[in-house]
């Protein structure tokens, strides 16, 4: 694994699933989800989870299965994202008393729409770096 790829892309992804995040679940889906409560680090702690996740991805595509076209890093993010919205959907239902199923299922869509396309982003920049 190219570490410089891994690094770019990955915080190349970071920065477009905050910016994903940001369209999705706080501008067109504002009033389907509750909002974070205004704090001194939560723009930090949202970017820092998007940073993760960007960098989740890349591990990913560059360590495992050398994905570097828009067409594999699309399908491989929107997998990802299935199985990562079902997994957190889960235990927000579980725990979480005022969870809906619409919720749930919106949030399922969401999660795979902001993963395939910040899959894609992801495998463009590492096939720009060779």
């Amino acid at each position: 694994m190219k570490t410089k790829n891994f690094l770019i892309s990955g915080i190349v992804g970071g920065i477009a699933s905050f910016f994903l995040g940001w369209l999705l679940y706080g501008i067109l889906f504002k009033e389907s989800f509750p909002q974070p409560a205004e704090g001194p680090n939560t723009m930090t702690m949202i970017a820092l989870g998007s940073l993760t996740f960007g960098l989740f991805l890349s591990f990913i595509f560059n360590k495992w299965a050398q994905i570097s076209t828009i067409i594999t890093g699309t399908k491989a993010g929107a997998i990802i994202g299935l199985f990562l919205g079902l997994y957190f959907n889960f235990f927000n239902m579980a725990m979480n008393p005022d969870a809906t199923f619409q919720m749930f299922a919106l949030d399922v869509v969401l999660t795979i729409v902001l993963s395939a396309i910040t899959g894609a982003i992801v495998a463009l920049v590492n096939n720009k770096l060779g």
